[in-house]
């Protein structure tokens, strides 16, 4: 190393063909602190070398590793043995007197593997290289700009822990939820094709250009003197030139990006460490405030991936869980589930309790979440290139409108996040989705310029929420229409609507004054009538004042959803509730006379105490609260006039052609036209 760093390498060989991966330990030698290495001893196994107890004793006797010798040291393990390094600084301190020594730990693994075959390099190989040899690099430059990445991290969090208007918990936990950032399996790769492994290409014919004949211009290219680089790079090429059209079938949404735009990589992360989905779509709709807050380039490209997702049709078949059926894996139009377990942007929509497909609120949640990142990140290019996507989602739902009145009906199951609590009809959750993503596609109708577009669908906005309004029974919604059991709780998340709308700056899908008053139902029953108010907001309460045991999820508290509903009050001027509300998830899960759920926070608790899914991707929501309190500037609303509907006819015609080809089949009848036309087309072109 250089700059007066001094560092050990420890180079690990993984078996069963995964990547190799070598860690660094590095310390800086300035005046006064001298630094010294002990590559290797042997902490168990029959590897040659100092052992364990002999690195301490050198330490404790000498105060440096200065009299070992190298070869003594440099051996390469056994296999099954385990080593270590270590390096030292000495130096001397006089009394009452500071010193400090910086050491840093770094890795370079720069290769992410999956099961399909398929290997991507992560986004610092931009930066360090794809070799495999940046360790000692990376732990060189942490030590020397350790100091100013701290500084940048003390700007950012000094105004909000500042911040005097916010109780004392709340800026701690802010910034602690965004442990699941790091430790949620996360994978941001280079946004570069993946690189293919002959196991994925075994049914292709493909030959090596070596048009460049013979050895001696193979080591007179770029990577002169070595052979291996180049052949690696001729094949590289070779199989990305192979996957070109599967790629183009996949939601790989770095194809959206438009001329000149920066390629920032694609980002994975775990719904949860019980749940490997990658990107959960239902759930990142209440994590994603963390990622536009903080990283908007990133939030962007999540985007990107689902819009092309929209647009994939997959008919490769799945079987159900619930029921055994096989269905479609993901068909057009519809948003999956996640980006996938083993082939992520590949094989999406891993998910198979039930049949996504049908599910009412992923799709509008993709609508919302679009439009929130637009006028968040002002981005035209990305508003541009998602648009479409955008109409056919949302012309994918009309098929849910079983009776023409404008609104979607749930149909009889959990269609939707709560996925063991079935609604039916008309519902508080889905239908309130649905009415403020009519809203957020007229808006972006407006962002892109296709006034017919935003017209049509700000009628259907007005039509949809007149049927929403009949929820409303005097001072709550009702969780649906149905007339069962279930249909008059009081759902925590019943407004998950109304939240998002004002959070994209868009008019309010409900009046205010019923707003406040289900929140204030939501918080005097299902966040007050549980342990005095200190374990946050149960889902569904009965109005008798119990909780609705009609589900395991109905029951339970999560912890994600109460910061929502926080985020929701704080919208609604409600703050003081709000805090009072999220502070039931911080007694829990942060602090010390809680259940010790720090830096695992869970998905869900009960009135028991007893947890589900430990470390869990919705708890990112609490970055909601604070994107309330910030109020972001946003677009003002604007006020519309009436819409004719006999001046949306053309419209209505071609959203209506558009929707037809959409619509799934009947379950036990035939496909459906595009599934036909689809498998017609496969068959004649010999896919």
């Amino acid at each position: 190393m250089k700059d007066g760093v001094h560092g050990v390498l420890l180079h690990h060989k993984t078996a069963n063909g995964l990547s190799p991966v070598t860690f660094a330990i590095a310390a800086e030698e300035t005046d006064g602190i001298h630094v010294s290495e002990c590559p290797c001893f042997v902490i168990s196994g029959n590897s040659q070398g100092i052992t364990a107890k002999d690195m301490w004793h050198e330490i404790k006797e000498n105060g440096s590793f200065d009299r070992l010798s190298s070869a003594e040291t440099s051996v390469p393990s056994e296999p099954g043995s385990s080593i270590g390094a270590a390096i030292a600084a000495s130096l001397t301190i006089p009394s009452n007197a500071v010193r400090s020594v910086t050491f840093s730990l770094a890795w370079d693994c720069p290769e992410v593997n999956f099961s399909s075959g398929k290997t991507y390099y992560r986004r610092y190989t931009k930066f360090y290289g794809t070799r495999g040899d940046a360790a000692a690099k990376i732990a060189h430059d942490a030590i020397l700009e350790n100091s100013h990445w701290e500084s940048q991290i003390d700007a950012w969090q000094r105004p909000i822990l500042e911040d005097k208007r916010l109780p004392e918990w709340y800026p701690i936990t802010l910034f602690n939820e965004l442990y699941y950032l790091n430790s949620g399996g996360t994978v941001w790769t280079d946004g570069s094709p993946p690189v293919h492994s002959l196991v994925s290409i075994v049914q292709r014919k493909f030959s090596l250009d070596w048009s460049r004949s013979g050895v001696k211009d193979i080591i007179d290219v770029s990577h002169k003197n070595d052979t291996a680089a180049d052949i690696l790079e001729r094949m590289t090429s070779v199989l990305e030139q192979i996957h070109t059209t599967v790629s183009s079938n996949s939601a790989f949404g770095t194809n959206l990006l438009q001329k000149g735009e920066e390629n920032i990589g694609q980002f994975l992360y775990f719904e949860g460490i019980e749940y490997h989905m990658w990107n959960t779509y239902d759930v990142h709709f209440y994590s994603s405030f963390a990622l536009v807050m903080l990283f908007p380039k990133l939030e962007l490209s999540i985007q990107r991936d689902f819009a092309a997702a929209v647009m994939m049709h997959d008919p490769t078949k799945m079987k159900l869980l619930h029921d055994g059926q096989w269905v479609a894996r993901k068909v057009l139009g519809a948003i999956p589930h996640d980006i996938g377990i083993n082939d992520p942007w590949f094989e999406v929509n891993a998910y198979n309790l039930y049949n996504t497909d049908r599910w009412k609120d992923l799709n509008p949640k993709f609508v919302l979440q679009v439009y929130r990142d637009v006028v968040a990140t002002g981005d035209k290019n990305f508003a541009q290139a998602v648009w479409p996507s955008v109409y056919v989602a949302m012309a994918y739902m009309d098929q849910f409108d079983k009776d023409g009145d404008g609104m979607i009906e749930n149909e009889g199951f959990p269609d939707q996040t709560y996925d063991t609590w079935s609604v039916s009809g008309v519902s508080a959750y889905s239908g309130g989705l649905w009415v403020a993503a009519l809203q957020a596609a007229s808006a972006m109708a407006r962002e892109v310029g296709d006034k017919g577009s935003e017209d049509y669908f700000w009628f259907k906005f007005q039509k949809a929420k007149a049927v929403y309004e009949k929820l409303w029974n005097g001072s709550y919604f009702n969780y649906d229409s149905s007339g069962g059991s279930s249909s008059a709780s009081i759902q925590a998340d019943q407004l998950a609507g109304q939240w998002y709308a004002r959070a994209c700056g868009l008019l309010p899908i409900v009046d205010e004054d019923k707003a406040r008053s289900a929140l204030e139902k939501v918080y005097k029953y299902n966040v007050l009538k549980v342990k005095d108010g200190r374990r946050g907001a149960v889902n569904g309460m009965l109005p008798d004042g119990t909780a609705d045991l009609s589900s395991m999820q109905s029951r339970e508290i999560w912890s994600g959803v109460t910061y929502a509903v926080a985020a929701t009050m704080i919208h609604e001027d409600m703050s003081d509730m709000a805090f009072q509300t999220a502070f039931g998830i911080y007694e829990t899960a942060w602090s010390k006379e809680g259940l010790g759920y720090s830096f695992q926070t869970p998905e869900a608790w009960n009135d028991k105490d007893q947890y589900r899914s430990l470390c869990y991707m919705r708890p990112l929501a609490i970055w909601a609260m604070q994107w309330a309190l910030t109020r972001p500037n946003l677009l003002e609303p604007e006020m519309r006039q009436e819409v004719k509907e006999d001046s949306l006819f053309l419209h209505h015609r071609g959203f209506s052609k558009v929707a037809r080809l959409l619509k799934l089949p009947e379950e036990g009848k035939s496909r459906s036209f595009l599934q036909a036309v689809y498998e017609y087309t496969r068959m004649r072109i010999g896919m």
